[in-house]
């Protein structure tokens, strides 16, 4: 069987080599039980992300972090004490026919009832954006996302980003944006009340997502923006070649870039914001 691939190019998918949905689905809590099962539960707990009366909304791209994120949560689902509802929304941004195919076809297979809606956000980009347009792609359906959310009476907006998003997000900022700030597990929405983003995918590596997907035969999409592959690369490659150079002489540097969010010490830090309000150390230099 034929699909289409990231890139818009046609490539063969060997459907017939899946492993049956049930293998895949107990794979989660067995094989991959320490790296991805209990770090999804980690996040959810230590970060109290689903609580009882929840609805969450599991935004599926089609990508190997949100179908693994969409499964994770009908495990959840099944196994914890915990009462809440789950809906699985994907914001169309326009794409290809069979690129869209393709991706109704793995979240069948994989048993995600996917609810669609349009939200044309590839056309917009590619015409206020044609330089820069994956920033302006991800604030866009982000903002999709949350007013699907709202209107399906939802309180929570579930996101696929993962460990190495995180470490990346950190550098990104100190390097080219001239600030320390990070990827928080979860956050208030600023444009729509009542409504939080949670992130509980927050301590699993990227490479046990890929090593999943493989072992699954799922066949992901990669962001699938014609806008995007026209272009060489951007700054998060950069980055994640970096961290990926870094480690061969230091392991655990991505861990210690990760803890770095958690051990600011404000006590040697030049300035901060905190709820809008700029702060400097001089400020406190001369209190006991």
């Amino acid at each position: 069987m034929s699909g289409i691939a990231g890139n818009g190019c046609e490539v063969l998918v060997p459907f017939s080599d899946r492993k049956p949905l049930k293998e895949i689905e107990q794979s989660i809590t067995k094989t991959y039980r320490r790296h991805i099962w209990a770090k999804f539960i980690k996040a959810v707990k230590t970060y109290n992300l689903v609580e009882d009366g929840d609805k969450i909304a599991v935004a599926v791209s089609g990508g190997k972090d949100s179908l693994l994120m969409a499964k994770l949560f009908q495990q959840l689902k099944r196994t914890q004490k915990v009462d809440f509802e789950v809906v699985f929304v994907l914001a169309d941004p326009g794409y290809h026919e069979d690129i869209k195919k393709l991706m109704l076809e793995n979240c069948t297979y994989l048993g995600i009832p996917i609810t669609i809606f349009n939200s044309g956000i590839f056309e917009i980009v590619d015409d206020i954006a044609k330089d820069y347009p994956c920033y302006m792609c991800a604030k866009m359906r982000r903002g999709a996302l949350y007013s699907k959310a709202k209107e399906l009476g939802c309180n929570k907006l579930a996101l696929g980003h993962h460990f190495n998003d995180v470490i990346e997000t950190t550098l990104l900022n100190v390097l080219y944006a001239g600030n320390f700030k990070t990827m928080l597990p979860k956050l208030k929405s600023d444009n729509f009340k009542d409504m939080e983003l949670i992130r509980p995918m927050y301590y699993i590596d990227e490479e046990y997502i890929e090593d999943f997907t493989q072992e699954s035969g799922i066949w992901p999409l990669n962001c699938a923006c014609m806008v995007a592959a026209k272009k060489i690369g951007n700054k998060r490659y950069e980055i994640k070649a970096m961290i990926k150079e870094l480690k061969k002489t230091c392991p655990d540097v991505d861990k210690s870039i990760f803890k770095a969010g958690e051990n600011v010490n404000l006590d040697a830090i030049l300035g901060w914001r905190n709820k809008g309000k700029q702060y400097s150390y001089l400020n406190y230099y001369d209190e006991d």
